[in-house]
């Protein structure tokens, strides 16, 4: 038995100040699947907070006032969220390869775990980015409810 996907969609001001909001909603929304751990949600409102920055500098570097949409989507089997900006863009196959998080080497950069952290924290990551902004889409499985095996 399927139900009907529960949706919200909503924006947020380019600003950091509004990435507490947005980290309470990923928390909210994933209460709703009671078969969530509160490791699973905090490793995912992680993802999606480095997302939701990574939009908040491409406005600023773009010098947007524009809002930066985003939309939850709880499925039956998956949480997701799309985080949307209209910065300039960027091509992901082409971002630096950095050392390992655990490589001492690693000291030397300042940032660049964003992207890595939304992979390693989401079942899946999908980016679409062109001359006119970014949508990041990150969705975490939900454990099987009451599966007969």
């Amino acid at each position: 038995m399927t139900s009907d996907p529960t949706q919200f969609d909503f924006e947020i001001p380019a600003r950091p100040e509004y990435l507490s909001l947005v980290r309470s909603l990923v928390v909210e929304a994933a209460e709703m699947d009671a078969s969530l751990s509160r490791e699973r949600i905090e490793d995912f409102k992680v993802a999606v907070s480095e997302a939701t920055t990574n939009a908040i500098e491409a406005h600023a570097r773009a010098c947007r006032d524009d809002s930066i949409r985003i939309r939850c989507t709880l499925f039956d089997d998956r949480l997701e969220f799309h985080i949307t900006d209209r910065g300039y863009g960027f091509y992901p196959d082409q971002i630096q390869v950095l050392p390992e998080p655990d490589d001492p080497s690693r000291l030397n950069f300042e940032r660049g775990l964003g992207i890595y952290l939304m992979r390693v924290l989401s079942d899946k990551v999908e980016i679409q980015s062109g001359s006119d902004g970014t949508e990041v889409s990150l969705a975490i499985d939900l454990p099987a409810n009451n599966s007969n095996s």
